[in-house]
C-alpha cells in the first residue's frame, strides 16, 4: 500500500539525515577545552546544558562537540536527557554527540526537538539493551523512521518550536524565582536578632512545639476490620508532600470508636512525615478538605495548634526547620530511614509572635503562593498547545 504524504514531505530514516559525530580529544586541556559534560549534567526535558564540570578538575571524557551540537543521552534514555550544547568541550561515552548530515536537508536547529519527541524516546528505549543500565546503540537509532516536512516548512515548523521552547523556559525561570523569594522570605522570618544567635524579637513568644498546638503520632497499621462506620480512609507518608496532600491513592483501616478523637483529621491539622530519608523527614502540609471522617496512620504526626497560633504560620515554620535540616538533626535513625518521634518534635522550640505579625508573613508567602499556581496554569495551557501542535504535525 502507497504511503499518502503531504507535497513536499517524504519519510527517511534518522540516519539518512543526522550524523554522529565521532570528533575526540585526548588531551581536553591542551585542546583548550575548559568544560566536561557527564549525564548528571542533563537535566529531562530541558535543551539547556545548565551545569558542567571543570577539565582543570581532571575528566577521562574524550568525546569532543562544538556549539550547536546536540547531546543525547544514550544509556536510560526513559529519562529523556536531550541538550543542545552552546560551548565546545568534551561528554561521557554514554552521551551521543549529534547533527546535521546537510542543513539544507534537515535544519540543525530542528533537530533537538526531533530528539525530544515521543516516538524517538519510544524507539530509543524500545531498542536499549541491558537490565541494570539499558543503552542504545546508533545503528538501531539510525534505523528510527520520521518524516521530513519541506525545507520551507521546517523553518516555519521551528519558528512555532522555539517559541513554545522560549516560552516554557520562562515559566520554568519564573517558577525558579518564586522559589527561591518564598525560601528568602522564610529564612527572614525565622531568623533570630543579628545580635543574637538564640533570640528572637523581645515581644515574641518562644514555646515548646507541644505547648503550641497538640502532637500526635498515628494509628499503627492494622489489618481492616469491616466494622460498619469505623472503617475509615486514611492518610500516610507518601500521600504528604511539601506544602500539599495527594488524595487520589488512599487506603483504608478500622478506627476503635474510642480513638477517633485522636486520629480524625479536621481542617488546620498540620501532618508532617514522621519516617522518611534524612532530607525529607518533618515534610508537610495542611489538612483543608478532603473525604469525610478522614484519618491518619502512624508513618505521620498531627500538629494541632493551640490559642492564637495559626495553622499557616506554624506550617511555615515547620517548612523552614525542613529546609534548615533541623528535623533531620533531631531524628533517630534506623538504616536508611530517619524517624521524628512526636516527643522530638513537641520538645523543639517554636517563635510565636502576635497574630498580627504572623499574618503579615502569611500574606507574603500567599501572594507568592498565587503567583506560582497562575505559573503551573500557564505551564499546563502551554504543554496542551504544545501537545496539538505535536498531533498536527506527524513528524513528531
Amino acid at each position: 500500500m502507497t504511503e499518502t504524504l503531504k507535497p513536499g514531505w517524504r519519510r527517511v530514516k534518522f540516519g539518512d539525515v543526522v550524523r554522529l559525530s565521532k570528533a575526540r580529544s585526548q588531551n581536553p586541556l591542551a585542546d583548550g577545552l575548559e568544560r566536561y559534560v557527564g549525564l548528571e549534567h542533563l537535566e529531562p526535558g530541558d535543551l539547556r546544558i545548565r551545569s558542567w564540570g571543570n577539565v582543570a578538575d581532571g575528566t577521562t571524557f574524550t568525546s569532543r562537540f562544538e556549539p550547536g551540537q546536540v547531546l543525547f543521552g544514550k544509556r536510560r534514555a526513559y529519562q529523556r536527557k536531550v541538550a543542545v550544547a552552546d560551548f565546545a568541550g568534551v561528554c561521557s561515552g554514554d552521551i551521543y554527540v549529534l547533527e546535521s548530515k546537510d542543513a539544507d536537508v534537515l535544519l540543525p536547529e530542528l533537530l533537538p526537538f526531533i530528539c525530544q519527541t515521543d516516538a524517538f524516546f519510544e524507539h530509543a528505549v524500545g531498542t536499549s539493551a541491558g537490565s541494570l543500565s539499558p543503552r542504545t546503540n546508533w545503528t538501531s537509532l539510525a534505523d528510527f523512521q520520521l518524516l521530513l516536512p519541506s525545507p520551507p516548512e521546517q523553518r516555519e515548523l521551528l519558528s512555532r518550536l522555539m517559541a513554545q521552547n522560549e516560552a516554557t523556559h520562562a515559566i520554568e525561570d519564573a517558577l525558579r524565582t518564586l522559589s527561591v523569594a518564598r525560601m528568602s522570605a522564610l529564612m527572614d522570618a525565622f531568623r533570630p536578632d543579628r545580635g543574637s544567635v538564640d533570640r528572637y524579637p523581645p515581644h515574641w513568644q518562644i514555646k515548646r512545639v507541644g505547648e503550641a498546638g497538640d502532637v500526635q503520632l498515628g494509628q499503627k497499621r492494622q489489618p481492616s476490620v469491616h466494622d460498619g462506620d469505623n472503617v475509615r480512609p486514611y492518610l500516610r507518608v507518601a500521600n504528604v508532600f511539601d506544602g500539599r496532600i495527594d488524595f487520589s491513592d488512599l487506603m483504608t483501616m478500622h478506627f476503635a470508636e474510642r480513638d477517633l478523637a485522636k486520629y480524625e483529621l479536621i481542617p488546620g491539622d498540620i501532618l508532617l512525615n514522621e519516617g522518611q530519608s534524612r532530607e525529607l523527614v518533618g515534610r508537610s502540609a495542611i489538612f483543608e478538605q478532603g473525604p469525610a471522617g478522614i484519618c491518619f496512620q502512624m508513618t505521620l504526626l498531627r500538629f494541632r495548634c493551640h490559642g492564637d497560633l495559626l495553622p499557616r504560620f506554624a506550617h511555615a515554620f515547620f517548612q523552614h526547620c525542613l529546609y534548615t535540616g533541623q528535623f533531620a538533626a533531631r531524628c533517630l535513625k534506623t538504616t536508611s530511614i530517619a524517624h521524628l518521634s512526636a516527643a522530638g518534635l513537641a520538645g523543639m522550640s517554636m517563635p510565636v509572635p502576635p497574630v498580627s505579625e504572623q499574618m503579615m508573613l502569611m500574606e507574603i508567602l500567599e501572594k507568592l503562593d498565587i503567583a506560582r499556581s497562575k505559573l503551573l496554569h500557564r505551564s499546563e495551557l502551554l504543554k496542551q498547545l504544545i501537545f496539538a501542535g505535536r498531533v498536527a504535525n506527524e513528524w513528531v
